[in-house]
């Protein structure tokens, strides 16, 4: 069985992407970063689908980009935007997507894995920047020059099985594959015990995905 490293936030598109990689036979070890968020919340629901989607190992890595600060999510000083924006919205923290890869090529390397799954998404999104399919490949081919697995003649892949689906369809693929969503958070404000606001963007995309998908929504909303 080929292993994999399973990028997961605990949110609706990295579940569907860890059951994605499971239904392709791959042994999977998810990895999640605990970054100075908001909330825990996520990373709890990250731990939760992990376990229930039969992942052999679920790490946190523990790096406080807030620190840094740059993102409505990292610095409690810049609020969440619950309207759609023009341009790159505050919610996007600089690099992340760039950190967590990077750590996943290392585990993926001591692990002997072949491939990283990342839940990036190019349809409804958010208009992240590391999002984006040229991105992807770029960080691929980065990869495959760095590792020394794959200088000696294991290539690696970089899969993100999600980067052209809807939210719907996301949906519908995962519903399939047998993901609770009712375990995953995607709030960028959510409670202590996981509640969405279901007014920030990310709560936006995920209730009109539901409507389109014709999915009843298992969202818990404390607004």
């Amino acid at each position: 069985m080929k292993k994999a490293v399973i990028l997961l936030s605990g949110g609706l598109d990295s579940a569907t992407t860890l059951a994605i990689a499971r239904s392709e036979a791959y042994d999977c070890y998810a990895l999640s970063l605990d970054y100075g968020q908001r909330h825990r919340a996520e990373l709890q629901a990250a731990a939760a689908v992990a376990q229930s989607l039969g992942a052999s190992a679920h790490r946190v890595v523990k790096l406080d980009l807030s620190m840094f600060g740059g993102s409505a999510l990292t610095d409690s000083s810049i609020a969440v935007p619950t309207s759609p924006g023009v341009g790159i919205p505050v919610t996007y923290v600089p690099a992340r997507n760039t950190i967590m890869l990077s750590l996943a090529l290392a585990w993926m390397e001591v692990l002997a894995a072949s491939d990283i799954f990342i839940g990036a998404n190019a349809v409804d999104y958010s208009g992240y920047p590391d999002c984006r399919p040229e991105y992807i490949a770029a960080f691929e081919r980065m990869a495959n020059l760095a590792l020394k697995s794959a200088v000696e003649g294991e290539a690696v892949g970089i899969l993100a099985p999600l980067i052209a689906l809807s939210k719907a369809d996301i949906i519908r693929r995962g519903i399939e594959l047998g993901v609770d969503y009712s375990q995953t958070v995607s709030c960028y404000q959510a409670d202590e015990a996981g509640r969405a606001c279901g007014r920030c963007d990310s709560c936006r995309l995920r209730r009109q995905g539901f409507t389109a998908a014709g999915v009843p929504d298992p969202t818990r909303y404390f607004a």
